[in-house]
């Protein structure tokens, strides 16, 4: 899986959004408002190129406190919340 051509997270008003930039988001018209782990999601998928849930939540299980069950659902669920928006494939 990839993070889509075109979306990029930006910093707007103090919030951490995913927008549409280029050619590739011309029919997004909309910001995704991204919690603080979901951003630090985005950022870590942004450098890994293609990734899993699975390397996803290896990555915050190294950075964070987190129990690996708990952070596999919550990375599942964020990248779920991507595929219904459309903004990884």
């Amino acid at each position: 899986m990839h993070i889509k051509k075109g979306f990029v997270l930006r910093e707007v008003c103090g919030e951490q959004v995913i927008m549409g930039e280029g050619v590739g988001a011309l029919d997004f018209g909309k910001l995704l408002c991204l919690n603080e782990t979901a951003s630090w999601l985005w950022t870590r998928a942004s450098e890994l190129g293609e990734f899993t849930v699975e390397a996803l939540a290896d990555a915050l299980c190294s950075e964070y406190d987190v129990a690996a069950d708990d952070a596999l659902n919550d990375v599942k669920g964020i990248v779920s919340q991507w595929q219904n928006v459309n903004v990884v494939e």
